[in-house]
């Protein structure tokens, strides 16, 4: 009561919506170390048993006549097995398990940061780095292991006018390296700016006079926050086939 008394006072707001993003410990409190249990892994390992329940409980039992779950697991595995060869080929297809895992994570982590009271892993920028990281590392590594000093020629783009390949070279250089950067912030931003849009309509629901347009803003947010969070595990997922099939076929 004296916080939201001061609160008041100094002419801030009651609520605070990026609140729903610190890192706090799951079990009381006290300062977070390396090996305290937050509510950060509490969602992700959710988010993991979730993948594990769809992909391996719900097709267990695989019938001609398919479950629900057994559906929707069958038409996750089509619609990423159809991405990874139409952007990286037939010799693309090798990496699509991981590729797989990237996808059903951040889209079961989106998904159940949308609950009443959860937390949403994918909004905080350390979780979304690192996975953009180990993409950078992974596909750079590739590259050079599959195709050697060649490799470099992703850099190179031998179709231009050779006056202007030198400087189109340092952009593609710098392009390149910005990639994990761009990667990890897209989907963090777009996870974090939809949940605090979301807080703040909620903050103005407790007036009365406005509550009902606040709460038919809410569902409207709600509803565009199903659609993003699919979208931006989409996104997250191709721009990875993508920076996969330049570690594979770096030709210009």
């Amino acid at each position: 009561m004296a916080a939201e008394a001061h609160g008041e006072e100094a002419g801030g707001l009651v609520f605070h919506p990026m609140d729903q993003f610190i890192v706090k410990p799951f079990f009381g409190d006290g300062a977070v170390s390396w090996y305290t249990i937050t509510n950060a892994t509490v969602w992700m390992a959710l988010a993991v048993l979730a993948v594990f329940a769809l992909l391996v409980l719900g097709t267990s039992k695989r019938s001609v006549v398919p479950t629900r779950m057994q559906s929707v697991g069958e038409l996750a595995y089509g619609f990423i097995y159809k991405m990874v060869e139409d952007i990286c080929g037939k010799d693309g297809v090798k990496y699509f398990p991981y590729i797989m895992t990237l996808f059903m994570f951040i889209v079961f982590s989106n998904f159940l940061g949308l609950l009443p009271m959860a937390f949403t892993p994918t909004s905080h920028i350390a979780v979304t780095a690192v996975m953009a990281f180990a993409v950078f590392f992974g596909v750079t590594i590739l590259g050079f292991v599959k195709n050697g000093a060649s490799f470099l020629s992703l850099f190179w783009v031998s179709s231009a006018p050779l006056a202007l390949r030198p400087i189109l070279a340092l952009i593609e250089i710098i392009s390149y390296f910005v990639r994990p950067v761009s990667h990890s912030i897209r989907l963090a931003g777009n996870m974090m700016a939809g949940h605090a849009v979301i807080k703040v309509f909620a903050g103005f629901a407790a007036i009365a006079a406005i509550a009902p347009f606040s709460i038919v803003a809410i569902t409207a947010m709600y509803g565009l926050e199903i659609l993003v969070s699919f979208i931006q595990a989409y996104v997250f997922t191709i721009l990875t086939c993508v920076y996969l099939k330049d570690a594979l076929h770096p030709h210009h």
